[in-house]
């Protein structure tokens, strides 16, 4: 059998071939599941509300409904937890799941480059959770929106799903490297979704510049109803950089950090617990 080793890309879709399919089928996948169906269930109270004649959400007396929620759910479910919440949990665990399970030993004796190891299942961690999360938000779009409004509105739905793969994206390789060079990953991810980037968008001044939801939300096309206490929370932590400015800082989070990842696997020593 040959030990030539295989080029970088070659054996990083190697690598996404082999771990694809289990990250489907593991406990991961169910949590992924519950989480992205909070939305699916919200959408069927709000519609079943509705279908008796009331309205699931008003603001100063005004109706809203339709595309209105669905924008709210973007903002504030998807954009705002959910997509942080899977970056986290299966972001610092691309590596880690594979030395609590004693297999990154067979995976490093292979005659393939570390860093591909990582590429590979990074992009497996990005198919499998685009397969979870984005049917996810076409069956809460067609649930609220009204027949009438699809044509109007499916332009503003396609940006929403490229926002949402996009943010999957530079959350996983944010905590990809979190994954790969810390020792307590998940703590450090967590601190960092959810006390730095919230607290640090609630402040005035520069720092939010070095978050990602600051950026993620700037691309958003949907306002918050307006004189509410949704407008209030927007008004507070959204600002609308240019796009071009928005996407070059995300992109170049998701190749800077990708990129440390790989070099922090290939440096770093796996030892194996007994």
């Amino acid at each position: 059998m040959s030990t030539r080793k295989m080029s970088f890309f070659g054996a990083a879709r190697r690598v996404f071939d082999l771990s694809l399919g289990e990250m489907l089928w593991s406990r991961r996948t169910i949590f992924m599941g519950l989480v992205v169906g909070g939305p699916v269930l919200l959408a069927l109270i709000v519609k079943g509300v509705e279908m008796f004649g009331m309205s699931a959400l008003r603001v100063n007396g005004q109706r809203v409904a339709g595309f209105g929620i669905f924008g709210v759910m973007i903002w504030m479910l998807f954009l705002r937890f959910i997509v942080p919440v899977l970056g986290v949990f299966y972001g610092t665990a691309l590596m880690a799941d594979e030395v609590e399970d004693k297999t990154i030993t067979y995976l490093f004796t292979r005659p393939i480059p570390r860093g591909a190891v990582l590429v590979g299942k990074f992009m497996a961690y990005l198919a499998c959770t685009l397969l979870v999360v984005l049917p996810s938000v076409m069956i809460v779009y067609f649930l609220l929106v009204p027949l009438s409004q699809l044509p109007a509105t499916f332009g503003n739905l396609v940006i929403d799903l490229g926002l949402l793969g996009l943010g999957l994206a530079v959350y996983g390789a944010v905590f990809a490297f979190v994954g790969s060079y810390f020792k307590r990953p998940l703590v450090i991810g967590l601190v960092f979704a959810f006390g730095w980037e919230q607290v640090v968008l609630a402040l005035p001044g520069y720092l939010k510049q070095f978050t990602i939801a600051f950026y993620l939300q700037a691309l958003v096309p949907h306002a918050m109803p307006s004189d509410g206490v949704a407008s209030v929370l927007q008004g507070m932590f959204r600002e609308t950089p240019p796009a071009a400015v928005c996407l070059a800082w995300l992109f170049a989070y998701l190749g800077v950090f990708l990129y440390m990842a790989t070099r922090a696997v290939e440096r770093r020593e796996y030892i194996l617990e007994q």
